[in-house]
């Protein structure tokens, strides 16, 4: 199984910062000793005109050459440096990997990604440009070089609401989006995604799977996806400090499972990304995303043995 990385490219962030940049040098690290049979790759670098597929010309550029204004940086809630617009570059192109290798293999990995909060013309929420919705938008011009057609679903269950993935295909039948979040949580101005799944503070494993369940059915009831995208994110786990949510780690395998074999019982190829994780111990997100890999590699096997 193929994942892509791009944590070597790291923003210089002040003291106190609480965004968790180290957890995906230890995601790494934690993999090459669990699951070494996962094959890493620097993530390729997205250019201009892939990142135009979803997000304006003015807004790339004002990120290439650091004229976006100081309020839409903090929006974001990084400082401008060249290494972030770097970064964010990589991070999009792992996507983009991702999925192209999921194509040949069902299941590939993004070691970062899940930037939902990018909307078409501006950032928010430590994401810079919108990597699932580049990506989708690849993967359909692509496919469409062969006359067909390419459905895309994005199911992102990370814990906020993936506002920026909403706005940018509110018009577009050919991507659905499903986001089952927190529903007093950031963003505090939502986006209508295709299927939202809005969830109360505190809520545990039980109602957490039931709910999923439910979305998945009408995910399928409703859409035929060639492609998933799938953000996986750690902070639904009960002890992430931005999460609200009481996910336990056994919770959080049952939903990967249960995400993974949704698609595995369609044979839909699936890429996934880690998105948010903020847990006071940075190893227990690390652990959380480590069991997701886990799961994600035992169905990736599966594709496998059914393709000899």
């Amino acid at each position: 199984m193929r994942a892509f990385y791009s944590g070597q490219f790291v923003l210089p962030l002040p003291p106190g910062h609480r965004f968790p940049m180290s957890r995906y040098a230890l995601l790494r690290d934690r993999l090459e000793e669990h699951l070494p049979a996962v094959e890493m790759d620097q993530a390729p670098r997205a250019s201009d005109g892939e990142l135009a597929l979803a997000h304006t010309p003015q807004w790339i550029a004002a990120i290439n050459d650091g004229s976006v204004s100081p309020q839409a940086m903090r929006e974001i809630g990084f400082p401008w440096s060249e290494a972030m617009v770097e970064r964010s570059r990589r991070s999009t192109g792992a996507t983009i990997a991702a999925c192209r290798a999921a194509f040949a293999g069902g299941i590939a990995a993004n070691m970062a990604g899940g930037t939902h909060h990018a909307y078409a013309d501006k950032g928010g929420g430590f994401c810079v440009f919108n990597d699932a919705a580049v990506a989708a938008r690849l993967m359909q011009a692509e496919h469409g070089r062969t006359g067909r057609l390419l459905k895309v679903a994005v199911i992102d269950l990370d814990v906020h609401q993936g506002n920026g993935t909403a706005s940018i295909f509110r018009n577009d039948p050919s991507v659905f989006t499903l986001s089952m979040h927190g529903q007093k949580n950031f963003p505090f101005r939502k986006e209508a995604s295709d299927l939202d799944v809005e969830l109360p503070d505190g809520c545990g494993d039980a109602d957490y799977l039931t709910a999923l369940e439910h979305a998945l059915d009408e995910l399928d009831r409703r859409f035929s996806p060639g492609l998933v995208i799938y953000l996986a994110g750690a902070d639904p786990f009960e002890r992430d400090r931005l999460g609200r949510l009481k996910l336990s780690f056994d919770g959080l395998e049952a939903r990967d499972r249960r995400v993974f074999d949704w698609t595995w019982q369609r044979r839909i190829p699936v890429a996934f990304a880690m998105a948010g994780g903020y847990a006071s111990d940075i190893a227990e997100t690390v652990q959380v995303q480590l069991g997701t890999f886990r799961v994600a590699f035992d169905y990736w096997r599966r594709w496998q043995n059914a393709a000899r």
